[in-house]
């Protein structure tokens, strides 16, 4: 169900994890290998933000296989960022196939994915649905659950949540309802990355003055360290440094 990767720190080049490490997000997107019962390739569409120099997401997303795109090395080639998303996308049975499907989900703050699925969707959800503004859910990019966790999450954090509450609050919430979901988030602001843990593979490492998150290690750099299931994991950049700290939000119940 879809890999992802994220950064922040000092300005770093998003082409390297997703165009040209060893296991970049192209190579996961054909020979992924730690999917963990969730699919087993990850070529219905895919998507690359970054945090642009006046300060906004810029976004780049298409609906097919990452690989097949010429212009998105054209145009990450000049890219250096503090803080990027990118993510292919595994799509769930029923769900569209469309650019409106895949992350990141953006705003004029923050960009999100959302690597899992919501079972028992859309009825284990309603609840959450019924607090979006219904201009909200006319509004979602697609008629999907990542869609609307983003839209979930996007009113709380202009309702002035915390991000990191937000995102553990949305984790819990879901896994209450939606019996063995799968929750790996990313939630990145200009100076935060928050990421769970939940039911799917997630590795961090350091990346010089900065932290890079993915569901899969992408290059052969030393550090590469494994987020525990049910973990949350919270990065902080003042620009030259960047802090990272995990925490345990729950163990996620098994269905298989």
């Amino acid at each position: 169900m879809c890999r992802h990767v994220a950064y922040l720190g000092p300005p770093s080049a998003p082409a390297e994890p997703v165009l040209h490490a060893p296991h970049s997000l192209v190579v996961q997107a054909y020979a992924p290998k730690d999917m963990r019962g969730g699919g087993t390739v990850n070529v219905d569409g895919f998507g690359v933000g970054w945090f642009a120099d006046d300060g906004y997401p810029t976004r780049y997303r298409r609906a097919g296989p990452i690989w097949t795109d010429p212009a998105l090395e054209r145009m990450l080639r000049p890219v250096r960022s503090t803080a990027f998303v990118g993510a292919v996308r595994s799509g769930t049975v029923g769900m569209p196939v469309t650019e409106g499907a895949c992350a990141p989900f953006a705003d004029d703050d923050w960009l999100f994915s959302h690597n899992g699925v919501v079972l028992g969707w859309p009825e284990s959800v309603a609840g959450l649905a019924e607090e979006v503004p219904v201009v909200d859910l006319l509004r979602l990019d697609a008629p999907t659950d990542s869609a609307l966790l983003w839209a979930w999450l996007r009113r709380a954090l202009r309702g002035g949540a915390d991000p990191v509450d937000a995102v553990r609050e949305l984790v819990r919430r879901v896994a209450a309802t939606s019996r063995g979901a799968r929750l790996n988030l990313l939630l990145v602001g200009r100076s935060v990355l928050v990421a769970t843990a939940w039911s799917h593979s997630l590795w961090s490492r350091s990346a010089g003055a900065g932290v890079l998150v993915a569901s899969e290690p992408c290059d052969e750099e030393p550090g590469w360290r494994p987020v525990p299931d049910g973990g949350l994991l919270v990065a902080r950049s003042d620009g030259a440094s960047t802090t990272c700290e995990v925490e345990k939000i729950a163990q996620p119940e098994r269905t298989e």
